[in-house]
């Protein structure tokens, strides 16, 4: 009997986790080796250290303190609740906050690829979901689901499930678990917009007409509300999380700067000044407009409801980034467009081949990168 996908991808998902978590490690150690004067540590400290970097440190600040929001400065209510709560939980029961930080991408991260494959077998067949399973697992920001204390594992893993749930016609719990999902990142709107034209499409596909339970995926966005009303009451501004952005550092204010990505074409075209900063923000420039130019085809392969969700989680922070940085991270959460690449690339397996062999090497690198503090995304 031939190995279901999901049983063949949790296989992968391992031995992923234990590569990259090696190839993390080798990176802390020779971040930390850098400097003699360094203490010895233990080699399960080299691997924590590994995938502790960049913002793991606002997580852990809000974990163990609090959210702080100063106007004009950095500020933890950037970062949203959900994540570091898991945190402070995992914490209480003896790890410290790395370790809990760490644990709950290691849980989540597998979870989630796994899950994703059976979500894709349930809209195609099973060769075709285990190779999609392969292309999400090899995708070389897929590391960030493999041990880095960031919340993406965890936020997809919700919104997968969700729209697992919804698939199988369970929309109450569908809601649900969405909503908690849009606790973790402030991309409510592609949420309720991707899970309310789904429901509405599954139930037309079904020849049954629509009803006002139909319209519940509104609900979804209950986790954003929330922490907009503890911003508003905490800090008298429910926006906060939108307005530091702006502040030095991160200087992500909306404006025509910002849209048109004026800083992005400084920096990779007109005059680079760091060759290997710029080939960086090529990178997440080519897997955005990849993403995007996926949206057409997930709406012919998937229907509308996959095809508005991929256009919103990928156009929203695309919008508004000034340089693309972070988006090979964030596409994470455009898992749709996994299944409609491995659709489009059935008849081309060198393709499909290559594209897993790249994205493997490429994704073992970024963790060592990571590891040894090296700004990937």
């Amino acid at each position: 009997m031939a190995r279901s996908a999901s049983r063949t991808i949790a296989l992968v998902v391992l031995s992923a986790v234990v590569a990259c978590g090696a190839a993390a490690t080798a990176g802390a150690w020779h971040f930390f080796h850098k400097d003699p004067s360094n203490p010895v540590v233990r080699l399960d400290e080299y691997f924590t250290m590994g995938w502790v970097a960049w913002d793991s440190s606002w997580y852990m600040r809000i974990a163990q303190e609090g959210y702080q929001f100063v106007p004009g400065q950095q500020s933890s209510v950037a970062f949203f609740p959900l994540y570091p709560l898991l945190i402070r939980a995992v914490e209480s029961l003896g790890p410290n906050v790395y370790q809990s930080g760490v644990f709950i991408t290691l849980l989540c991260g597998p979870l989630a690829l796994v899950l994703f494959t059976v979500w894709a077998r349930k809209l195609t067949d099973e060769d075709t979901a285990l190779k999609a399973g392969l292309l999400m697992a090899c995708y070389p920001f897929t590391l960030y689901f493999y041990g880095a204390m960031y919340s993406d594992a965890l936020f997809v893993l919700l919104v997968i499930a969700a729209f697992l749930l919804l698939e199988r016609g369970h929309l109450g719990p569908a809601v649900l678990v969405a909503a908690v999902a849009t606790a973790a990142r402030p991309v409510a709107p592609a949420v309720v917009l991707g899970l309310l034209v789904r429901r509405l499409e599954w139930k037309h596909a079904r020849g049954e007409k629509w009803s006002a339970v139909d319209f519940l995926p509104v609900l979804s966005g209950l986790g954003f509300g929330a922490y907009m009303l503890f911003l508003w009451h905490q800090f008298g501004d429910p926006v906060a999380f939108v307005k530091v952005q702006g502040a030095p550092g991160w200087e992500q204010i909306p404006g025509w700067h910002t849209w048109l990505k004026v800083s992005w074409f400084e920096r990779v075209v007109l005059a680079p000044q760091d060759k290997r900063e710029a080939l960086r923000l090529a990178a997440h420039a080519f897997f955005t407009v990849l993403a995007l130019a996926l949206v057409w085809p997930t709406r012919k392969l998937l229907g509308w409801g996959y095809a508005v969700y991929v256009l919103a989680i990928v156009g929203l922070p695309a919008w508004s980034t000034k340089d693309f940085m972070g988006m090979g991270r964030y596409l994470l959460s455009a898992f749709p467009v996994f299944l409609t690449a491995a659709m489009l690339l059935r008849e081309r397996p060198l393709l499909l081949r290559g594209a897993l062999a790249v994205g493997a090497a490429s994704l073992l690198v970024l963790s060592w990168a990571f590891g040894a503090d090296y700004y990937v995304s």
